[in-house]
């Protein structure tokens, strides 16, 4: 009897994505995403998030192989090549990934969760300058922060819209969380915070009428937010698999010493 783990492979709807599927459908036999032990996901880091979230909302959590056939493909391991996917899978790193959970309240008093595996961010919503009280841990660390934003970070997402916005990249099994602005404006020269990943960040909404803010969760967004918390979920993590020599670890050290 074979002792291969059962695979699932999910491919996105992109053109790209659906022709390098049809010689890995040939290659083996393949199962649902329910029966599965790995799942592969063929496309770009977008759908990878995509089949997280997806794999969060289903309550099942299963390790996961991407290959890059979309755009950027951080999270993603290369092309197929001669070497079959079982045996790049026997093969691989695993990476574990723990989410963020934003619980959001409105002005209105409607609560909302939504899972974050690269950030939440908190947004100004018009010309106004968000402000924003942040404490940590149910302790008051900065009374106003002024601007258009902040966010926070996972390692995994510290490469992302966090390193955009001058944040810090976080090494992979750092257990730490990027607390990054985003264009302040007072206090100015306030760079952000690392934070352990046991912290609990909120976000109190100064002038909520006047001085409106969205907070995201990745892709999920709630409008015109009074309150937000944000803690990591360490009873949710996710594993995704790499290729040696091609580990995430290994990028998020060359995103450190481009020139």
């Amino acid at each position: 009897m074979s002792d291969d783990p059962k695979l699932a492979l999910i491919v996105s709807d992109s053109a790209k994505a659906q022709a390098g599927a049809r010689s890995l459908r040939e290659s083996q036999s393949w199962v649902s995403p329910q029966e599965a032990d790995i799942l592969v996901v063929l496309g770009g880091d977008g759908f990878l998030l995509h089949v997280l979230h997806e794999m969060l909302d289903w309550k099942f959590l299963k390790p996961v192989y991407g290959m890059n056939l979309g755009t950027v493909g951080f999270l993603m391991n290369g092309p197929h090549d001669h070497v079959s996917i079982t045996q790049r899978i026997a093969e691989a790193h695993r990476v574990p990934v723990r989410p963020l959970c934003m619980y959001a309240t409105n002005q209105n008093g409607d609560e909302f969760s939504f899972y974050a595996i690269n950030e939440v961010s908190l947004l100004r919503e018009t010309r106004q300058t968000a402000k924003l009280e942040v404490r940590i841990n149910g302790r008051v660390r900065m009374e106003e922060l002024a601007g258009d934003g902040v966010l926070v970070a996972t390692p995994v997402g510290s490469t992302a819209y966090n390193l955009s916005a001058n944040g810090p990249i976080l090494p992979l099994g750092s257990r730490m969380l990027a607390l990054t602005p985003i264009s302040p404006f007072r206090p100015r020269r306030w760079k952000g915070a690392i934070l352990p990943e046991s912290a609990e960040v909120e976000f109190r909404i100064r002038e909520p009428g006047k001085r409106p803010v969205a907070a995201v969760a990745d892709q999920k967004e709630v409008r015109d937010v009074a309150t937000v918390r944000i803690a990591a979920r360490a009873e949710r993590e996710l594993t995704l698999l790499f290729d040696p020599g091609f580990t995430l670890e290994e990028r998020i050290f060359a995103e450190q010493f481009q020139v």
